[in-house]
């Protein structure tokens, strides 16, 4: 388990300081109110990552989180959370939004708004942290699909995912397809999200943004692919090439230059693992579409201002205890 603060570590009198500290480290910045600070504060935090995703558990005694404005100003935060109550009955409040949150039921944080989240008596809650610049949505649609997630047919699916990936965590977390979980999870969310935003349900064509956000997701999920292209993407999604390059560069934003430096970050992750040290540099770059090694080396260096040798070299050595 990957416990990252429990409280019978620290002195009943410090303990609620000691609360109030790892969850604002844990999670966005908030003023952490507590239930009955005089008498039993207690908690367990864990954190598993996936890829680019991760899962945050807190059990605690009663507690109350309160994100203010100032806060989402001064601290943005670049991660959406959907969370799953497990233990007692969760209240949260976010704009419009008031639901008292039953165990089992799920509901979407947004971290860059203000909040109020709390529970009486022991509770726990797992919240999925989901990257915003991964998910690819605009926040108009998260903001207009919060208050409507329990409407979606993707709404249990989620859900039950996130719950089940709690509790195989250790195992799941561990495994060298952890990162797929990840991916497969920030899929779920955006589904979940588009289907309760009601984003082109009318059958009319799709907007840019959400097009965008789908040939992102694409692109991520074919980045193995070595012959991956603007025709294939084009085709995929059953647009011109022409508009496909129209999209991209309405957002500002090149799709070739996108799919090298994606590549470049999976290559890179891949090759700081010690799990992966047998493979040559040459099988993991190949196995992220770059087919010429010397140009995969010149983009490396590029990116990271080294060589993927000695990037490798760096991040085993770091990683020895």
């Amino acid at each position: 388990m990957a416990v990252v603060f429990d409280s019978d570590a620290i002195a009943p009198e410090e303990r609620a300081d000691a609360v109030s500290t790892a969850m604002q480290e844990a999670s966005a910045p908030s003023y952490v109110i507590h239930e009955n600070p005089d008498d039993d504060v207690h908690a367990l935090f864990d954190v598993w990552q996936f890829g680019d995703a991760s899962v945050f558990r807190a059990q605690t005694s009663g507690i109350q989180l309160i994100r203010t404005p100032k806060q989402v100003l001064t601290t943005p935060a670049p991660v959406l959370a959907v969370a799953v109550q497990q233990s007692g009955n969760g209240l949260y409040q976010q704009g419009e939004i008031q639901r008292v949150v039953a165990p089992g039921e799920l509901h979407v944080m947004d971290l860059n708004a203000p909040y109020d989240f709390q529970w009486s008596g022991d509770g726990a809650s797992t919240c999925l942290h989901v990257p915003l610049d991964q998910l690819g949505l605009p926040v108009e649609v998260i903001r207009r699909a919060a208050p409507h997630v329990q409407q979606s047919p993707h709404y249990r699916l989620v859900a039950n995912h996130i719950t089940q990936l709690t509790r195989d965590a250790d195992s799941l977390s561990a495994d060298p397809a952890a990162p797929l979980s990840g991916c497969a999870s920030i899929e779920l969310v955006r589904g979940l999200l588009l289907s309760a935003s009601g984003t082109g349900s009318d059958g009319g064509a799709v907007p840019a943004d959400i097009m965008l956000s789908r040939i992102r997701a694409y692109v991520r999920r074919n980045l193995t692919d070595p012959d991956l292209s603007a025709e294939q993407i084009a085709r995929a999604h059953s647009v011109s090439v022409r508009h496909l390059y129209k999209i991209c560069a309405s957002a500002e934003y090149s799709l070739e230059q996108w799919i090298i430096s994606q590549r470049l970050d999976q290559v890179r992750a891949e090759l700081a693992r010690s799990d992966t040290r047998h493979r040559s540099i040459a099988m993991v770059a190949r196995r992220w579409g770059f087919r010429d090694p010397s140009h995969f080396a010149r983009r490396f260096r590029a990116a990271y201002g080294m060589s993927p040798r000695e990037w490798r070299r760096a991040a085993l050595e770091d990683a020895v205890p």
